[in-house]
């Protein structure tokens, strides 16, 4: 959503973010809030993929990016398996799911987990965890 709020002579837009919670197996609590998405950049090495960023913290002080790159590949896969494409809501569902599997496996995400992949084999079976065929 965004709200206009007028500052001095010019309007400014302020983004409200909805910040979600996530108990981690690693038992960490995390709060994380979804940043944006956008096509990798060409010097990445994940390059050629899309980057969906996630501003992240486990103990609401420090906040670090956590990115998970999507691989058209897995996208690829998924439409010859299925017949059909990935909607952009049904990509997000298996980013953000791939996002709390790091949450669970991964005990330092500030030093370890900040570069995620999401391939073919893990967005099929990340995806049918939750009934999407």
């Amino acid at each position: 959503m965004y709200f206009s709020t007028t500052s001095g002579s010019s309007d400014a837009l302020m983004t409200i973010r909805r910040i979600k919670t996530y108990t981690g197996q690693t038992g960490y609590v995390y709060q994380y809030y979804f940043v944006g998405k956008r096509p990798a950049l060409d010097s990445d090495p994940e390059a050629p993929s899309t980057e969906f960023v996630f501003d992240v913290t486990s103990d609401r002080k420090t906040t670090y990016a956590v990115s998970v790159f999507l691989q058209p590949g897995a996208l690829d896969a998924w439409a010859t398996s299925r017949g059909r494409t990935l909607s952009e809501s049904e990509q997000y569902a298996g980013v953000k799911l791939r996002l709390m599997q790091a949450f669970d496996e991964i005990p330092d995400m500030r030093n370890d987990g900040r570069r995620l992949r999401l391939e073919a084999e893990a967005l099929s079976a990340l995806l049918e965890s939750i009934g999407v065929e």
